[in-house]
């Protein structure tokens, strides 16, 4: 490490307090010790600023949207506010409208709910299932991985260059990979989409909670993104951007909320008359406890400062990246190469490890929390292994005894909240695992490695 570097590291900020930080496990070894949180890809601690305002905030709970007494105009202020603070937050256009869903799965859903009728979708392999699975009723055409970021951009070029050019296009791309954090040509991939007469949604799961997001500067039309990626309690989620095909599209549920008028016909069926604003979506009594959560989470983020976050995370990519680099054992994933701009997400696979083995014993050994498997990315993570693409695998765990060949991976990702500590007593477990062995035995149940007993 240069001096350089190492002066940068001792500028590093101190990280944000999230809840769990002082939780204790206990070891098969014996003891117990402070829980290493690191799966924040699957969900990211709650910050503790979230829930307190989240706990102040309980008290005066009411409905929203139709009550007359103060706590319902309370919360509903309280809804709405929201609503324009993730606009804010992730610099939406003045026409843009921010639907309030349960995750970036339900608001992908949504929007392939509401695609005009014989749209095109092109889709990277590379996609989580929440952005590759849910065009289930367009014409989608599906993308080889790039082996880099002007291959993304060449291949969607010519992908879009042979489609009929007078029907409705969408592209849909991540912003950050969940399985390598490699960050994606999000503005080239959109401007190519719009010269050839497509829309694109940028799926900012994996993005969002680390890099600031920009729905102009990027020239997306819409973002979708999870609160408990954005340290805020699960359940709720964002889809933000273009009115017009979300208003020209049936209700994504039907129900009160969505509804601005229904009326009896003489025949005895109802006429409805549907709100075009973002109520049209979101039907039923809305989460407004997760709408206020997700506000509160863009506030302190934007408060904290994305550049020194960017920094702090930063500094944890390189000390990961460099200690694994240590273990000739370990080989990391990646399509676009290590010097490629990333979020703190790694994956990678060890010599002689079956992947469910190797993170139990992190876990049951070292009470360090990582996630092993396919990452709901399969063809990305099979092509990253370089097997074949009908060969089977889960999400979680295959049925492999320890010290048999798997075909998962092992993910290691943090952020904010991530201290030293955790990403150091990581690389020292992964090198005592390598050169020593676990120090325990381990077994198969339902599909997963765990401690004999």
């Amino acid at each position: 490490m240069s001096v350089s570097t190492l002066a940068a590291d001792q500028a590093v900020s101190a990280p944000l307090p999230v809840l769990g930080r002082d939780v204790t496990v206990p070891l098969v070894t014996g003891g117990d010790v402070t829980y290493a949180a690191l799966d924040y890809a699957a969900s990211a601690p709650a910050l503790q600023r979230v829930w307190d305002d989240v706990a102040a905030y309980a008290p005066y709970y009411g409905s929203v949207h139709r009550g007359a007494g103060y706590l319902s105009q309370l919360s509903t202020d309280l809804f709405e506010n929201a609503r324009r603070t993730v606009a804010a937050f992730l610099d939406c256009r003045d026409s843009d409208q921010v639907v309030f869903t349960r995750s970036t799965t339900d608001s992908l859903n949504l929007l392939a709910a509401a695609l005009p009728a014989d749209c095109q979708v092109f889709v990277f392999e590379t996609e989580h299932h929440a952005s590759l699975l849910p065009w289930r009723d367009a014409r989608v055409t599906y993308l080889d991985a790039p082996s880099s970021p002007r291959q993304a951009v060449e291949t969607l070029e010519r992908a879009l260059a042979d489609r009929d050019p007078y029907g409705p296009a969408l592209v849909c791309v991540t912003g950050a990979s969940n399985v390598t954090g490699e960050l994606w040509p999000v503005r080239e991939l959109a401007a190519a989409a719009h010269a050839h007469g497509a829309r694109i949604v940028l799926d900012a799961a994996q993005l969002a909670p680390h890099h600031p997001v920009s729905v102009k500067d990027l020239d997306v039309d819409w973002a979708a993104f999870s609160g408990h990626k954005l340290y805020a309690p699960f359940g709720s989620g964002v889809l933000a951007g273009r009115a017009d095909w979300l208003r020209q599209a049936q209700p994504y549920l039907a129900g009160g909320g969505a509804s601005r008028k229904v009326t009896r016909r003489t025949d005895g069926g109802v006429d409805v008359e549907w709100h075009d604003t973002a109520a049209r979506h979101e039907a039923g009594s809305p989460n407004v406890i997760g709408a206020y959560a997700i506000a509160s989470a863009c506030k302190a983020l934007t408060e904290a400062g994305f550049d020194t976050l960017v920094a702090r995370e930063q500094h944890l990519i390189r000390n990961v990246r460099e200690g694994l680099a240590d273990v000739p054992e370990v080989r990391i994933l990646s399509l676009f190469g290590d010097d490629a701009p990333r979020v703190g997400v790694i994956s990678f696979v060890v010599e002689g490890w079956n992947s469910s083995h190797f993170a139990a014993a992190l876990s049951a050994e070292y009470g360090i929390g990582v996630r092993d498997g396919l990452f709901c990315a399969h063809p990305l993570v099979r092509t990253l292994l370089g097997s074949d693409p009908q060969t089977q695998g889960e999400c979680g765990a295959p049925e492999a005894e320890p010290g048999e060949k798997s075909l998962n991976a092992i993910r290691v990702s943090f952020g904010a909240g991530t201290p030293d500590e955790h990403v150091e007593r990581f690389v020292k477990a992964v090198k005592e695992l390598v050169s020593d062995g676990a120090r325990w035995q381990y077994r198969t149940e339902n599909g997963r490695c765990v401690p004999a007993v």
